[in-house]
C-alpha cells in the first residue's frame, strides 16, 4: 500500500503553521513535521487518532491517549520528516503525486498558557506542482 510513496516525483508541499487559539499563537519550532502517505490503513488510523480523515486540531494528550497498537513499525520507513522553521514554515520536496497527511505538534509561543495541540491535514500533490498548506 505504501510503495507508491517511494517513487521519484517533482511535487512539493510548502507549509506554514498559523494555528491560533483565541489570542494565543502556536509554533511548531520545537517539533518536526511528518508527512505520511495515504493508505486504507492510515485512513483508519487517522479516524482513530483525529476523528477525521481530512483535518483536525486536537489537544496532543487526547490524540496520544487514542494511539492504537501498531500493526508493525514497517510503515515508518515511508514517513517523511521536515524541520519546522522559526516562523512556522516547512517544506517537502521531490514527492510523487498522491495523497498525504501532514502532521505536527504545536505549543503556545512566548510561554503563553495552553496545551500542546496536534494538527493534521490531508493534502493531495500533483505532478510537478507546489501545494501550499496552512495548519
Amino acid at each position: 500500500d505504501f510503495a507508491w510513496s517511494t517513487a521519484a516525483g517533482k511535487a512539493q508541499i510548502n507549509g506554514q503553521v498559523a494555528y491560533r487559539a483565541g489570542n494565543v499563537a502556536f509554533s511548531c519550532a520545537a517539533s518536526g513535521v511528518v508527512l505520511t502517505p495515504d493508505t486504507p490503513w492510515v485512513q483508519s488510523r487517522m479516524m482513530i487518532l483525529y476523528k477525521s480523515t481530512e483535518s483536525a486540531a486536537l489537544p496532543a494528550d487526547e490524540v496520544r491517549r487514542r494511539t492504537p497498537p501498531e500493526r508493525s513499525q514497517d510503515y515508518s520507513a515511508f514517513v517523511k520528516r521536515a524541520k519546522c522553521g522559526p516562523t512556522g514554515d516547512f517544506s517537502f520536496q521531490g514527492l510523487p503525486r498522491g495523497t498525504w497527511y501532514v502532521i505536527t505538534v504545536v505549543r503556545p509561543v512566548s510561554g503563553a498558557p495552553g496545551p500542546e495541540m496536534a494538527l493534521m491535514r490531508r493534502v493531495v500533490t500533483r505532478g510537478g506542482k507546489v501545494t501550499p498548506v496552512e495548519l
